[in-house]
């Protein structure tokens, strides 16, 4: 993935926290504080308008990004890229993967691209915390679901934006993603349309030991 559609990626899920997440001692709002400063400087391209994601993404994008070092590709494996960057020096390590498949009932509802977020922030004490850029505005009030290793984790939604809803879960959360061979999220748009997003999960425990060995103080 290039670094451009890196940059957005981040920037979109810092849009979710910019737009009202309220839980500010949570993994919700640290992520999306880490996101806004990854963004870096630059030119950013912006998702583009469907019936299913927010109207007002190009305005808000202007206020998320931050300036920082754009994310460098230490390491691919399988879907997984594993990448660094240093925002106001500041080290921030994250594995990202797009889905292996997707699904929306009603059938071919336009959406944009959604991806996995494994981010470990060694200043905030942050390790593997786990997000999804699901590529819509999520209806409000609704709770999306990933499920992986026989478990179903309930996740809190803001914007386009999951995270687990219980933070003290998240360790077990991310030993499954290490041990099986993918993972499932579901949600549901402003607009209804239902979506289930497969994620392969091969080569996430090899991005996480080289982010572990990278993000080290």
């Amino acid at each position: 993935m290039s670094v451009r559609g890196i940059l957005t990626v981040l920037t979109v899920i810092a849009l979710a926290g910019a737009n009202g997440v309220a839980r500010a001692q949570s993994p919700a709002s640290k992520g999306a504080k880490a996101a806004r400063d990854s963004a870096g400087k630059g030119s950013v391209p912006q998702p583009a308008a469907t019936s299913d994601t927010k109207s007002d993404t190009k305005s808000d994008t202007r206020s998320a990004q931050a300036g920082g070092a754009e994310p460098a590709l230490i390491g691919q494996f399988g879907i997984w890229g594993a990448y660094t960057a240093a925002p106001n020096g500041k080290k921030i390590c994250f594995a990202l993967a797009k889905p292996s498949s997707s699904k929306t009932n009603p059938p071919n509802r336009p959406r944009d691209p959604a991806y996995a977020f494994v981010s470990t922030r060694p200043a905030e004490k942050v390790v593997n915390e786990v997000s999804v850029m699901i590529g819509y505005t999520l209806k409000p009030g609704s709770e999306s679901t990933l499920e992986v290793g026989g478990a179903t984790y309930a996740m809190y939604t803001q914007g386009d934006g999951l995270w687990i809803k219980n933070a003290a879960e998240e360790e077990r959360m991310v030993e499954a993603l290490r041990k099986s061979p993918e993972a499932v999220v579901k949600g549901v748009s402003a607009k209804g349309t239902a979506t289930i997003d497969t994620f392969s999960l091969k080569g996430l425990a090899q991005a996480l030991d080289r982010l572990a060995q990278d993000c080290r103080r």
